[in-house]
């Protein structure tokens, strides 16, 4: 990891709050219910889990959650067959299911802010999700932290990832349909907020929404090709981020539809 770079200052972006209102998936059971899962669906997601830890996940709570979460019920049924590859999958509108790889990564870093650490190992605090696609990441997120807000600029994604997600039965995972670049006032302060898509910086909205050691993890950069994996800590003097992996994401809009 590169070293954080002295205090940034990020461009206000003039974006009213959302007013979406969150949508709880209820009756949380204690752990993610079986879901009739298949032999080989266990087995594929539990190769799937080892090579995340060959690629260097080494937290724990990211790799029972991954071993929970069953991917292939997130994605087309054209696509099931590769729900468990280390590759990205189109779910419509010209949007993806990111890479196993890259969304463990992302979460692992999120989850080493001060502000969701506990010496024992707890998940704490509370998570602003940007860009809910289909749902799987917010799924995986809810069993890593205490409470999730996940939002949607699109609704029909947004419909997609209720329904996607309603046999999970998460009580503290939140849907929003809203304008992500504009965050979520009423949840604030986060503790981390993980974003899906890729912008040229970080909206004011999303700084001033994150909590005194929280953590932003984000793609940053205009262009697929010129990207990268950004992590921005809040501290009591300011904000400092730090340039991490190339990676490859759809771009970050403005606006709901």
């Amino acid at each position: 990891m590169q070293q954080p770079v002295p205090r940034v200052r990020f461009p206000v972006r003039l974006n009213s709050p959302t007013d979406a209102s969150p949508v709880s998936v209820r009756e949380r059971s204690a752990a993610m219910p079986p879901m009739g899962r298949s032999t080989a669906s266990q087995a594929a997601r539990s190769r799937m889990v080892q090579r995340l830890a060959k690629q260097g996940i080494a937290d724990a709570r990211v790799l029972r959650a991954f071993d929970t979460v069953e991917r292939h019920r997130f994605v087309d049924s054209a696509w099931v067959s590769q729900a468990y590859e280390d590759i990205s999958l189109p779910i419509g509108l010209g949007q993806t299911i990111s890479k196993p790889s890259v969304v463990a990564r992302m979460i692992e870093l999120l989850l080493q802010a001060p502000a969701l650490m506990h010496p024992s190992g707890e998940s704490l605090g509370r998570v602003l999700d940007i860009g809910t696609g289909c749902g799987y990441q917010a799924a995986v997120l809810a069993c890593v932290a205490h409470e999730v807000y996940s939002i949607e600029r699109l609704r029909v994604l947004h419909e997609r990832a209720r329904i996607n997600l309603r046999p999970f039965r998460l009580a503290n995972l939140h849907l929003l349909h809203g304008d992500g670049m504009a965050g979520y006032p009423k949840g604030a302060p986060y503790a981390g907020i993980i974003v899906a898509a890729s912008g040229s910086s970080a909206p004011m909205a999303w700084i001033e929404q994150l909590a005194v050691g929280g953590r932003i993890v984000a793609p940053f950069g205009s262009a697929q090709d010129n990207q990268a994996l950004v992590v921005i800590d809040k501290n009591i003097t300011g904000v400092q981020q730090c340039i991490l992996d190339a990676v490859r994401f759809v771009p970050l809009k403005s606006g709901i539809a």
